[in-house]
Formats: structure tokens, C-alpha cells, sequence
């Protein structure tokens, strides 16, 4: 490929390893100006040796752990689930799906690509399915929280299992289509900087370049994400109001906590990544002037590790929404002691002051400010 005259502009999807700019570009993009940073390196070099897979194997373990005993709680749960919990069970499901990428992604860093054309294309596809389903699945669960808190009665109509399951089908189905386009543009090809490894990348499509693709895909994570987060921050902004009007100051507090917790963390994990992303959009609509190569390699370092801490936030999630609720932690430590822990989980049950009658009927006293 010849080198380009035209001054360099960002354009970098999904950086898969590399630690040559040079190398990074072209096997994304299949187009570097060589002659402006063809030489450049990221300080990243320790990243991929030591921290990235560590990160990723511990996501991986936790969220394994974490969202597998959310699932089978609710799904073995005798009782109809509540609205919330709806939710959860999705947002469950949306995490475990991208846990499992998670050991394709280590493999990759280490020894390139391996799995073959059909694995590249399943791994994009649920890693990109995830940060958009997830993100709207948790302004799904602080919209309801809204709704059954500062619009309890008014919202008893709408806030119905049916209506649930159909709101989660039909934004599966738009997450879907806005991320089936990564099966079409991920493909396996050498790296252009080791011969002797493969990378999974965006590449041609029958004439078609990546670039117009992942232009797109980047504006939809990141609308999809400013739109959670401010849906969130209104939602839980309003349920705090209103609890601070109630008279239940206990059960106030622990609600107040959880909502700015949930949010807190949400913002931590997701918001570096996506300042990152809406600037490389910016900077390919030509919004922002051309930069030298010391903010281009800044740029391609922060992608990569603040993609690295947004999708962490997947082992955290069980964590948040549900090992920290009364109802939930009860029923675990009960399935939990049928699976053999009886000695050490059953003094935690009584700790708690419930009968197992109570748990398994499923307590409700404080079901209207459980977040």
C-alpha cells in the first residue's frame, strides 16, 4: 500500500494489540500515512505483557461467578420475578455474553488471532451487542426505579411483566441490527507488522471500507451511552428527591446510597472510553483541526485502556443491582446451602432475622425503594 500525501487524520476502530502505530492503522484501516508516524510507539508495551490480561481474566472469573449466580437465582427463583428483576435477568445475560469474549481477547493479545473467521465475527458482534444493550438495560432498570418510587400509582398500568419482557425483546432486536453490521466488516487477515501472526480487524467488504461502519458504530455507542447516562442521572436525581420527602429513613438511606453508587460506577467505567470515542468521531468529521503524532498515540493509548475498564464493569453489575439487596442475598445463601455450604451460609441467613417460609415466599415490605 502506498504511502498517502494527505495530511494525517484519526481514524482507529478497535486497537488489537499492536505497539507500531504503523502496524495498528493498516490492519484496521488498510491505509497509513507512513511517512508522518510510521514509526511511532505506544508506551503500552507492559499493558498488553502484564495488565490486560490480568484485567481480562479477572473480569472474566468474576463475571463468570457473578452473573452465572445472578441468572440461576432468578431463574430458579419458585415466585414471579419483579419488574427490576425482569431487567436484571437481561442485563445478566447481555454480561455473561461478553464474559465469554473475554478469553478470545487475551489470546489475541498474546499469540494474534487463532479462532478462525467465524469466532472473529461472533466476538465483535456480542462485544459490540453488550456495550449497547448493557448501557440501555441500566437506563432501563433506573427509568422503572422512577417510575415505581416518584410515580407509584399512576405507573401500576405500565409497570406489568409483559410489558417488561416485550420492551427487553424488542431493544435485543434493535441492539442486534445496530450491531450485525460487525459481522459483515470483521475479518481475519495478517498483521501487517508480524508476518506471523493473524488479527482480527475491519477490512473490505465487496467494496465497502470499514471506515464508514465504524464512523457509525462509534456514534451509536456513544449516543446510546450519553442517553443512559442522562436518563440515569434524571431518574435517580428524582427517586433521591423523593426519598428524602418520605418517612422511611433507614430503608431512605440504603435506596439514596445504591442509586449514587449505581451511577458513580457507572460513570467511572464507561465515561473515559466514550470521551475517547466522541473525540476520534470529531476528529474524522474533520470537527477538529489535524494533530500531531503525540496526540495521535495519546488517543490510540487511551482507547485501549479506558476499553479495558468499560468492560470491567460487567463483573460489576451482579455486585450492584443485586448481591447487595436483602431478597436476592437471602435466596443465594439458600440456594447456596442446598449446594452443600449449609454450615457457613445458613448462620449469615439468620443474621439476617428471616424465616425460610418468609424468603421463599419473597418479602415485599420494602419492595417499593429497592433500586
Amino acid at each position: 500500500m502506498g504511502a498517502m500525501t494527505e495530511p494525517m487524520t484519526f481514524d482507529f476502530p478497535d486497537y488489537s494489540g499492536s505497539d507500531n502505530l504503523s502496524e495498528y492503522y493498516l490492519s484496521n484501516n488498510g491505509t497509513f500515512p507512513d511517512h508522518v508516524c510510521n514509526d511511532t510507539k505506544t508506551g503500552l508495551d507492559l499493558f498488553y505483557v502484564v495488565f490486560k490480561p490480568l484485567v481480562y481474566s479477572l473480569a472474566f472469573l468474576l463475571g463468570l461467578v457473578g452473573n452465572g449466580l445472578m441468572l440461576t437465582v432468578l431463574l430458579t427463583r419458585r415466585g414471579p420475578l419483579r419488574i427490576t428483576e425482569i431487567y436484571l435477568l437481561h442485563l445478566a445475560l447481555a454480561d455473561l455474553l461478553l464474559v465469554f469474549t473475554f478469553p478470545f481477547t487475551v489470546a489475541e493479545t498474546v499469540t494474534g488471532w487463532v479462532f478462525g473467521e467465524f469466532l472473529c465475527k461472533l466476538v465483535g458482534l456480542l462485544q459490540h451487542l453488550n456495550i449497547l444493550s448493557g448501557s440501555l438495560l441500566l437506563a432501563c432498570i433506573g427509568f422503572d426505579r422512577y417510575l415505581a418510587i416518584v410515580h407509584a400509582v399512576p405507573s401500576m398500568q405500565s409497570r406489568r411483566p409483559r410489558t417488561v419482557h416485550l420492551t427487553c425483546m424488542l431493544l435485543w432486536l434493535l441492539c442486534l441490527g445496530l450491531s450485525a453490521p460487525n459481522s459483515v466488516f470483521l475479518n481475519v487477515i495478517e498483521n501487517p507488522a508480524k508476518e506471523s501472526q493473524l488479527t482480527c480487524s475491519f477490512s473490505y467488504h465487496h467494496g465497502l471500507h470499514s471506515h464508514n461502519w465504524v464512523l457509525a458504530s462509534r456514534l451509536t455507542v456513544v449516543l446510546s451511552f450519553f442517553l443512559s447516562l442522562a436518563v440515569m442521572i434524571y431518574c435517580y436525581t428524582a427517586v433521591v428527591i423523593s426519598l428524602c420527602h418520605s418517612q422511611k429513613s433507614q430503608q431512605k438511606q440504603g435506596a439514596i446510597r445504591l442509586a449514587l453508587l449505581v451511577t458513580a460506577v457507572f460513570c467511572l467505567c464507561w465515561l473515559p472510553y466514550n470521551v475517547t470515542m466522541a473525540v476520534e468521531t470529531m476528529a474524522d468529521l474533520k470537527l477538529m483541526s489535524n494533530q500531531s503524532c503525540v496526540a495521535y498515540t495519546a488517543l490510540v493509548e487511551a482507547n485501549v485502556v479506558t476499553e479495558s475498564l468499560g468492560y470491567s464493569h460487567c463483573c460489576l453489575n451482579p455486585f450492584l443491582y443485586a448481591f447487595i439487596g436483602v431478597r436476592f442475598r437471602n435466596d443465594l445463601m439458600w440456594l447456596l446451602s442446598r449446594w452443600g455450604c449449609r454450615r457457613v451460609c445458613l448462620p449469615f441467613i439468620r443474621a439476617q432475622g428471616h424465616s425460610r417460609s418468609s424468603i421463599s415466599d419473597g418479602l415485599t415490605t420494602t419492595s417499593s425503594i429497592h433500586i
